[in-house]
């Protein structure tokens, strides 16, 4: 007994997972869409790679590039693509992809963490300093 997968969901894919397959859908390259957006080519990987996220007034430009709704590129949901036909993947693996997805979500989180306990560390300092 073997589950559909929603592809491109918030569980199986990542808004880079779902910009990356927007883009190969659509036939372009990297090169190709930043430039049609207007960014710069390292700018675009970094969205694709998860490492950051553009603004929103850039997601109904990119959505509209792309062919797809805004809010597919968000969490999957909506008008967007359908899962790849000749792709099969096996249950175990699967599982490795949720937990590196899930490992990236806590680490994403911790890091945001840290970078709010330096935030309050360096205003601590500050103060001191003040007196």
């Amino acid at each position: 007994m073997s589950e559909a997968i929603d592809w491109y969901s918030p569980e199986a894919a990542t808004f880079g997972d779902r910009l990356a397959a927007g883009r190969e859908a659509a036939g372009m390259t990297q090169q190709e869409l930043a430039k049609r957006l207007g960014i710069k080519l390292k700018t675009l990987q970094s969205w694709e790679n998860d490492l950051s996220e553009p603004r929103a007034n850039r997601l109904s430009t990119m959505a509209g590039l792309v062919n797809v709704s805004i809010t597919w590129l968000i969490n999957g949901e909506g008008e967007g693509l359908s899962a790849p036909e000749d792709e099969a993947i096996s249950p175990d693996l699967n599982a490795v992809i949720m937990e590196i997805r899930t490992m990236r979500a806590q680490m994403t989180a911790s890091a945001e963490k840290l970078g709010r306990l330096e935030k309050r560390l360096r205003t601590y300092v500050k103060h001191q300093e003040d007196e």
